[in-house]
């Protein structure tokens, strides 16, 4: 059984995962090489691909990294479990509303970050081009919509899993497409819009 990674190889590896998100949100992904990187970091490219061999695995460990922070803010708020946590029976009693509506608030907030949203326009862009960036999307959004169905089942312990799996991609469905009108970037919303998101979200999670 393999060791885990060291303190120090954590440390570098987030320094390199660092240097890729600069990068994605200053120059876009057409400037997103793995040459780039490695210079970004001050490392040598056989550094780099010691840890990550390809683009798409930098992609990849990137795109984790952002959703396992957002989940464990999401966790934290409704009493769930963490990341691990994924779509199975509704053994738990689901949160309370004010935990509902309180990380409901938190994922939105996320269309806030400018930086945050231009880094995932770059990473759609790059996923159109690239078959490997795009399995990289495909399965960041699989696990996205896996913890959002989790989270359905424990609030609506009688819907079949298929129910709150469909329920759970239209959930990530609109939110994603509302990251872009709510950050500035495709247009700003106005209250009665952002009410009425605000209740379509609840209601298909509740």
């Amino acid at each position: 059984m393999s060791a885990g990674p060291t303190p120090k190889g954590e440390l570098r590896r987030t320094a390199l995962l660092d240097a890729a998100e600069r990068i994605l949100g200053s120059a876009g992904g057409a400037e997103l090489t793995m040459r780039a990187v490695a210079d970004a970091a001050g490392v040598r490219l056989g550094h780099l691909q010691y840890y990550f061999p390809a683009r798409s695995d930098l992609v990849a460990a990137l795109l984790d990294r952002i959703l396992t922070a957002s989940l464990e803010r999401v966790a934290g708020l409704t009493g769930g479990q963490g990341p691990a946590a994924g779509p199975g029976p509704a053994a738990r009693p689901g949160p309370a509303a004010g935990g509902l509506d309180a990380a409901l608030d938190s994922v939105l907030a996320e269309h806030e970050d400018l930086s945050l949203v231009r880094l995932f326009t770059e990473v759609w862009a790059m996923a159109a081009h690239d078959p490997a960036a795009a399995a990289a999307v495909r399965a960041f959004y699989d696990r996205y919509t896996d913890h959002v169905a989790g989270l359905i089942l424990r609030l609506r312990p009688g819907l079949p899993e298929a129910g709150a799996r469909s329920r759970a991609e239209v959930f990530v469905m609109v939110m994603e497409g509302a990251a872009l009108f709510r950050s500035g970037i495709a247009g700003t919303p106005g209250p009665a819009a952002e009410a009425r998101l605000r209740r379509v979200l609840l209601e298909l999670l509740a």
